[in-house]
């Protein structure tokens, strides 16, 4: 599930990937369902490619987010982000994560951290794993179907594809014309 969620630099919130576009992607907002489109330009960040410092290996963040959740019972975090002080924050979270690495996670992070929990708590998500085992063999099937599907177009035509290059584009190294 946190695959589609997607942390937008400079945007506050959470957002879900409805669609994608060329050089853009649709987005909604979590908080307000908005939609809106993200360009190319946005430092985009999907919650399934964060992790947080650990003394040994990092924990993926739906991992921490799943702890949190047995914490506070899938209900909005118990304490106030913007209140506490930094004291407060690292004691809680020391709390869920015992072994997180106090040198290397800020207590910004850690606001950040019950943030996206309380907004995704918030949106009724409570699933925080990344990918749901269910989904994989469907998404194989149709992998395999679309290779399937190559192959009896390769067979019955008889056309290779091949990879085309142009002069310009095919140079390489010091001197080479820009085309």
């Amino acid at each position: 599930m946190l695959k589609n969620i997607l942390a937008i630099t400079g945007k506050p919130g959470l957002y879900q990937l409805i669609s994608r576009g060329n050089n853009m992607l649709i987005v909604e907002s979590l908080v307000d369902k908005k939609r809106m489109p993200s360009y190319a330009r946005d430092k985009v960040v999907s919650l399934g490619e964060v992790s947080m410092f650990t003394t040994g290996e990092d924990i993926p963040l739906s991992e921490v987010l799943t702890k949190v959740g047995e914490k506070e019972g899938l209900k909005p975090a118990s304490i106030d982000a913007k209140k506490a002080d930094n004291d407060q924050l690292r004691a809680w979270f020391g709390e869920i994560l015992e072994n997180f690495d106090r040198d290397r996670v800020y207590p910004s992070d850690i606001r950040k951290l019950v943030s996206w929990y309380n907004i995704l708590i918030g949106a009724g998500i409570t699933n925080f794993a990344i990918e749901d085992e269910a989904d994989k063999p469907a998404e194989k099937a149709v992998v395999e179907e679309k290779k399937e599907v190559k192959k009896t177009v390769r067979k019955t035509t008889g056309v290779k594809t091949q990879k085309k290059t142009t002069g310009a584009t095919a140079k390489t190294g010091v001197g080479a014309k820009k085309g």
